[in-house]
């Protein structure tokens, strides 16, 4: 595995796509990952382009984990896949969203989603 996310344009991402992107100091994006079907907020991950290359290309979600600084196939080791549907790049270019069909609990502490246990009272 990597310790480095990949530098912009030394993966297979296309190129055209390459260009769009806006990324952070560090070569990421974040990518909001959205159960297709329900709208469902499921989680929020960091992809570099080799990351956003395997995505497209498998139809699996790869994020980079800045914390072990490796790359992660979602479900790879929980069983809790994330199937892509869509990828959309936002309109700065700067932020992905990717619709997937979830499978069991899209965060690590087994919820379903990474934003449901903590909300945030207004007022």
């Amino acid at each position: 595995m990597s310790t480095t996310p990949a530098a912009p344009g030394s993966t297979a991402l296309a190129p055209e796509i390459a260009a769009r992107l806006k990324r952070t100091e560090d070569g990421l994006l974040p990518a909001v990952a959205q159960q297709y079907d329900t709208g469902e907020v499921l989680m929020l991950g960091w992809m570099d382009d080799e990351a956003l290359h395997r995505t497209l290309t498998t139809g699996r979600c790869t994020y980079w984990s800045r914390s072990r600084r490796e790359y992660w196939v979602k479900g790879d080791t929980s069983g809790h896949v994330q199937a892509v549907k869509s990828v959309a790049l936002d309109c700065d270019g700067d932020t992905l969203l990717v619709k997937v069909d979830q499978t069991g609990a899209a965060c690590h502490t087994g919820d379903r989603t990474c934003f449901d246990a903590d909300v945030l009272l207004l007022g």
